[in-house]
């Protein structure tokens, strides 16, 4: 069957990525898996599908697969988009879509759960989160980056961490910093400087809109309405001269209306009246 032949071809591309021959019949077998009419797509279900006769040795190999080998998922993601971007039809320009995803979770112990803001449930409870960064045209988009959101909780739990396994170079990071850090890899990597979209989650982060602005990216992303802003025409007032007495002035100064900043919804206010 054609399909089958082009999946085969997809997995040959994939494995390439893996870099260890062993792990190519894990890799096989997981893919399998997931394409498997499986109400459920966790190992244990796709092990009794693919081998129903040793269940409990493919369970163990597609298990250390996930579990401990030790392939690169940025590996994997870069080796997807390179097979999938040709594909993807840009004429009508581009976006890079930064977003977070939660993963409905019962217990502790999976990595990264815990009571936060679940966008699948659309409410705080008990979730994994993950950052992500897709590329994205008219006709649809693919993640090319992607990262477990670490609570603080987690990362400064060292017993914790150690049972589930966390490297040890993982430390707490915000997630916009998670999702700059995708950023600028991609764009280390070659990556078009498309306009990027993302909610205010990331918006209201200021540095996080800096930094976009440093490496030359437009970006479009929501705010809150206390957000404040400069206004066009509007700036600080520079640091006092310094009179030869104690430390330098560092401070911007408030003055008039003209050096103090406004609140995002009283700026856009008069845009608001135009639509």
């Amino acid at each position: 069957m054609k399909e089958l032949a082009e999946f085969e071809h997809y997995l040959a591309h994939l494995g390439q990525g893996l870099g260890h021959a062993d792990r190519q019949a894990g890799l096989r077998g997981y893919c399998t898996g997931l394409m498997a009419p499986l109400k459920r797509k966790s190992v244990e279900p796709m092990a009794a599908h693919l081998a129903p006769s040793a269940t409990r040795s493919r369970h163990q190999s597609l298990h250390h697969f996930v579990a401990d080998s030790a392939w690169s998922d940025e590996q994997m993601l870069l080796r997807v988009a390179q097979w999938v971007v040709p594909a993807m039809d840009f004429s009508d320009g581009g976006w890079w879509i930064v977003d977070d995803t939660g993963f409905p979770k019962q217990g502790q112990h999976s990595v990264g759960v815990a009571r936060q803001h679940c966008g699948v449930l659309g409410k705080q409870d008990n979730c994994q989160v993950a950052v992500s960064v897709a590329l994205a045209c008219q006709a649809g988009s693919l993640p090319v980056g992607w990262q477990l959101y670490l609570p603080k909780e987690w990362a400064e739990d060292l017993p914790r961490r150690q049972k589930a396994g966390v490297p040890q170079d993982v430390e707490f990071a915000t997630k916009p910093a998670m999702a700059l850090a995708q950023i600028e890899r991609l764009i280390a990597q070659g990556a078009p400087r498309h306009c990027l979209l993302a909610d205010a989650g990331y918006g209201v982060d200021t540095g996080f809109r800096e930094r976009l602005g440093e490496l030359g990216l437009p970006y479009v992303v929501g705010v809150t309405g206390p957000l404040t802003v400069w206004p066009p025409g509007h700036e600080p007032l520079p640091p006092a001269p310094y009179s030869g007495r104690g430390n330098v002035p560092g401070r911007q100064r408030l003055g008039d209306a003209r050096h103090r900043k406004r609140s995002a919804i009283d700026t856009l206010a008069p845009l608001k009246a135009l639509c």
